[in-house]
């Protein structure tokens, strides 16, 4: 029987994990993620990196200290900044791993080798940035502990603790994205775009990635949309996160030509794999 993983220190000691599961009653917010030992699930955090130099490490410790993963694993994507330098010496602590690609190659391409690498019984993805809250990793896995869900889709229009007000633009563009792939796949998502989103390992060892972009999206829901298990359709939910979004001066990188490029992923993956 797996035991759930002791929470690491930046010393690499272990702490002490409770059963918080057995504690009632539960406040009906909490901002840390203990894995329960009686569900047996362990968890693994990915996080794509390219040009984060800034906010990385700040990420990478908001992640430890909000949840008690069985690993992060980083996966830096050519960057140029000095990200990779900073990713190969967090691997080196307890708990994290560090997987590089000497070539820019996209956000697609980095989860998919995170994908590849991840061990747990449940896989996140996070940013890099400082756009998305880990503490909301409790939000993510409770559709999982108490309703079995398969996937699970943190969403910034379902309004959590915070959320910072989106440029208009943005925020039309990512609802007709989500209107549109709603069409073509059948779900009633209200944000397809999130970049919180959360597998079960046996989805996760069925998706076969072929973006390379930021159309992995897209392409991620066209497929679980599609996908079976045991016979049966994928058991996909949604829940409230906060959000903090950049905008392109701090950073942000999607622009328009990358929402052309999703309207062309939501069509060919609704009927290609």
């Amino acid at each position: 029987m797996k035991e759930a993983l002791p929470k690491q220190t930046s010393g690499g000691a272990p702490r002490d994990v409770s059963d918080v599961r057995g504690e009632a009653p539960q406040p009906a917010y909490q901002d840390r993620l203990i894995v329960d030992p009686k569900t047996e699930l362990t968890l693994s955090v990915v996080i794509p990196v390219y040009n984060e130099i800034g906010t990385l490490e700040t990420v990478v410790r908001r992640v430890q200290d909000v949840a008690d993963p069985q690993e992060i694993i980083l996966v830096d994507d050519g960057s140029s900044d000095g990200s990779t330098a900073l990713v190969n010496k967090l691997g080196e602590e307890d708990g994290v791993r560090a997987c590089c690609h000497e070539q820019n190659r996209g956000k697609g391409a980095a989860l998919k080798t995170g994908f590849l690498e991840a061990k747990g019984d449940v896989v996140i993805v996070q940013d890099a940035d400082l756009e998305y809250d880990p503490k909301d990793y409790v939000r993510l896995l409770e559709p999982m502990y108490e309703a079995a869900a398969d996937v699970v889709y943190g969403s910034r229009f379902l309004v959590g603790r915070y959320a910072r007000v989106h440029l208009y633009y943005h925020y039309v563009a990512n609802r007709l994205l989500t209107f549109f792939s709603n069409l073509f796949t059948g779900l009633n998502l209200t944000d397809m775009e999130t970049c919180y989103k959360a597998f079960r390992r046996e989805v996760v060892e069925q998706l076969e990635i072929r973006s390379k972009r930021f159309t992995v999206e897209p392409e991620l829901t066209a497929k679980i949309a599609r996908m079976r298990i045991h016979g049966r359709k994928l058991r996909i939910f949604e829940v409230p996160i906060s959000y903090s979004g950049r905008d392109y001066k701090e950073g942000k990188k999607i622009g328009w030509r990358d929402g052309f490029a999703a309207i062309w992923a939501i069509i060919r993956y609704r009927f290609a794999d």
